[in-house]
């Protein structure tokens, strides 16, 4: 361990936490007498007893006192953390120009205090104010309830309309926000309690609402609701959804018409529904968020058709077309019609990226399996500068006690401004300590001077190989896959209960155990480094067998259960980038990109033998091809 501590440290250690207790059960004297001591210790994190002890008197903190606060460790990631309450208690206090005092310095993404800030520029008579509130309104999701206030006061100012309480309804019912949809709809005249009950009605059954008729389609608030059970039913049953659309699409007009072409063509595509490119059509001029922009494009590559797919790229806004997966699939567009010149122009700039879509760029235009540059590595006085940063200090104490969100904060902000030999200075430094998920996204950071060993360590290799090697499986891959599960944290847990290196769910644990003949396992074994490696690599294997020792399709087995990557398939022969880019769930989707894309760094990085990432990715079977069994 690079940063250890005395006896001494172990009880200033003991009494920080001890402060941190007092601060979770309000005991400010307590508190006071850790944090006074502490300081006069000068420990390290002293500083975060002051933290806690401002928050517990913020509401009535007076102006200077919590500017000093600020102004003193301006350079903590707890301070924007405290203006942020700050502003929060200002608005309430109805202190606006404080608030804007501070508000421009105010550096995090919450919601509550921009609505804060766009409720007192309203009341200040700031016109920008009012796009900001309207900006705010137009979303899918939840809000904080302080952003109420907002909207109250542009519906009052008739800024927000009918029309704009509509267009927030339609998106929080594409997300089935049933709940947060009934408050947004009281906004409306003549809508009441029984109306309400009616969109609880359409949610649990769909299909009886429309076949009975249950909702008349005389009101704007009848034609919305039938709409959405239309879209719902869709999802699960689209052959009867359109069934039922043709007897009931008199009801609606052109616009309304167009809006559910574009939600049925959505839900179509992520069916590889072949026809969901016609339903596109059908959708005319209603404009497409970025989901169902992303999804016709999708349909368009699923088929084969590059033309299309390239006007639907050149049709997506300019942010989106500059990502690296539109550019990518664009040059290939550009190559499919031959057009070399224009597809190698962009490949060329997209190759200089290290990332999946770098690799399979650089694939393209002929250079293949090539050879990872020099890495750069620090000196000992690099290592030795790195270590002495007080940010750094500080994300590893805070580690050492377990405060796991602080350390990071601490580490983030202290290697902000770093070029890249400080970068990989301070990931050698994450390294050493065993922090690998810091190591790795610190040295993921640098522009010019790389490290791949510090990008793709391969801890526990002696425990790794054998597993790998038992159950015939690429190291590389292996690696690959966990250093996406869990960046190496063997305590790592998702919020879905998945536990370690590779996070194995508790389910699944209790499979594999059977399957391996393991009488005496219990639960808690799956979180010992052992445990699961032994159980990951045996379900990956199984996942291997499964899926006919397609890498790819395992890959997606092992994220999204061994059930579903063979429903994705075609019923033709699939190229491996075209399935990867179609897989239904974003998640998965996402996965199964990174995890082969790391595995071409492991494989150069381990010596394994050379392999394309278009190899890795190979040739997805049709539907109806044979499956290897499942091997005993």
């Amino acid at each position: 361990m690079i940063y250890g501590h005395s006896a001494h440290a172990d009880n200033a250690d003991e009494l920080f936490l001890s402060a941190r207790a007092a601060y979770n059960e309000r005991n400010s004297a307590a508190l006071d007498a850790a944090a006074q001591s502490l300081q006069s210790q000068h420990y390290i994190l002293a500083p975060y007893t002051e933290y806690w002890r401002l928050l517990l008197v913020l509401n009535q903190a007076d102006k200077e006192t919590v500017q000093g606060f600020l102004a003193q460790y301006d350079a903590f990631p707890f301070a924007d953390r405290a203006r942020g309450e700050w502003l929060k208690a200002l608005a309430r206090r109805q202190e606006w120009k404080t608030f804007f005092e501070e508000y421009p310095k105010f550096k995090r993404d919450d919601v509550a205090v921009s609505c804060y800030a766009a409720d007192g520029g309203i009341q200040q008579g700031q016109e920008a104010a009012v796009l900001d509130g309207k900006a705010l309104w137009m979303t899918g999701t939840e809000l904080p309830a302080n952003c109420e206030a907002v909207f109250d006061r542009l519906q009052q100012g008739g800024v927000l309309r009918a029309e704009d309480i509509w267009a927030r309804v339609r998106l929080l019912l594409q997300g089935s926000r049933i709940t947060v949809s009934k408050g947004v709809l009281q906004r409306l005249p003549g809508v009441d309690k029984a109306n309400l009950k009616l969109l609880d009605r359409v949610y649990q059954n769909p299909q009886q609402v429309l076949e009975k008729r249950q909702i008349s389609f005389v009101s704007r608030l009848g034609k919305e609701l039938n709409l959405y059970a239309l879209e719902r039913l869709s999802r699960s049953q689209p052959a009867l959804a359109l069934d039922l659309w043709e007897k009931l699409h008199g009801n609606f007009d052109a616009a309304d018409r167009n809006y559910l072409w574009g939600r049925f063509a959505l839900h179509a595509a992520r069916k590889h529904d072949p026809a969901a490119l016609t339903y596109f059509q059908r959708a005319g001029n209603t404009p497409l968020d970025k989901d169902q922009q992303e999804w016709k494009a999708r349909a368009a590559m699923r088929i084969g058709d590059w033309k299309a797919l390239e006007s639907i790229i050149a049709a997506m806004p300019e942010t989106q077309q500059s990502e690296q997966v539109w550019q990518y699939w664009k040059a290939r567009a550009f190559k499919a019609q031959q057009q070399v010149a224009a597809a190698n122009a962009i490949l060329v700039t997209l190759s200089k990226n290290n990332t999946y879509y770098g690799i399979l760029a650089e694939e393209e235009l002929g250079d293949v399996v090539t050879a990872l540059p020099a890495a750069y590595k620090p000196d000992a006085e690099e290592i030795r500068v790195a270590l002495n940063n007080p940010g750094i200090q500080r994300g590893l104490a805070l580690r050492r006690l377990d405060m796991k969100w602080e350390a990071r904060e601490e580490w983030r902000l202290a290697s902000r401004d770093f070029d890249d030999k400080q970068l990989l200075a301070a990931a050698e430094v994450a390294f050493r300590e065993g922090w690998y998920d810091v190591a790795i996204n610190t040295a993921d950071r640098t522009q010019a001077l790389h490290d791949f060993a510090l990008r793709y360590p391969t801890p526990y290799r002696d425990m790794m190989h054998g597993y790998a090697a038992d159950n015939a499986l690429d190291e590389a891959w292996v690696y690959g896959l966990i250093r996406q599960e869990s960046r190496f944290v063997s305590w790592a847990k998702s919020v879905a209960g998945a536990s370690g290196l590779m996070q194995i769910m508790p389910d699944t644990a209790k499979w594999i155990a059977k399957r391996m003949g393991m009488g005496d396992f219990k639960p808690a074994m799956i979180n010992q480094l052992d445990t699961n490696l032994k159980f990951g690599t045996h379900y990956l294997r199984y996942t291997m067998d499964m899926m006919n020792e397609q890498p790819l399709m395992a890959t997606a087995a092992y994220n999204a259960g061994p059930g579903r990557p063979k429903r994705w398939a075609s019923d033709k022969p699939l190229e491996g980038a075209v399935y990867a880019e179609t897989i239904p769930f974003s998640e998965t989707r996402d996965y199964v990109k990174k995890v082969l894309g790391n595995s071409i760094y492991y494989s150069q990085q381990l010596g394994s033998k050379p392999q394309t990432l278009k190899q890795r990715l190979g040739v997805v079977p049709g539907i109806g091809a044979p499956v290897n069994p499942e091997r005993d």
